[in-house]
């Protein structure tokens, strides 16, 4: 998988007078079948959410339920960087991408949709073991 594949995935959104619906199905907008589902909150304003990771096998959808935060993704040679901060758009972060979410705002709500159940053996948290599994 290569960087550029990281990209913002805009999901369905219905709009009336009541409001607004996003709705996220396997099989859908995204490229993979969710199998894990978890949301951080509660991170102080301009905080970030630890140091950052990556993933072995597992691929990843990030959503701005609420509030605002960054996004930057890295290959080992290339870094970008996305805002999140409306609940229609999700980031696409592809296994084996390095990623770090930092600058929340307060009373912001991440939810995180992945490909694989959790597994302690698929996560790189070491960005020196990271960028060797690339080259």
């Amino acid at each position: 998988m290569y960087l550029e594949q990281a990209r913002i995935i805009e999901l369905s959104k219905i709009e009336d007078q009541r409001g607004h619906l996003s709705v996220i199905e396997n099989g859908g907008a995204i490229p993979f079948d969710i199998a894990r589902c978890y949301w951080i909150y509660d991170v102080p304003s301009g905080e970030r959410r630890g140091e950052g990771h990556a993933f072995r096998q597992t691929d990843e959808l990030i959503i701005a339920i609420s509030g605002a935060f960054e996004v930057t993704v890295d290959d080992g040679r290339k870094r970008y960087q996305f805002a999140l901060n409306r609940p229609f758009y999700g980031l696409y972060v592809p296994r084996t991408t390095w990623r770090e979410m930092h600058d929340f705002s307060t009373n912001s709500v991440a939810l995180v949709l992945s490909s694989l159940p959790y597994d302690e053996e698929d996560y790189i948290y070491d960005y020196h073991e990271f960028k060797a599994l690339r080259r």
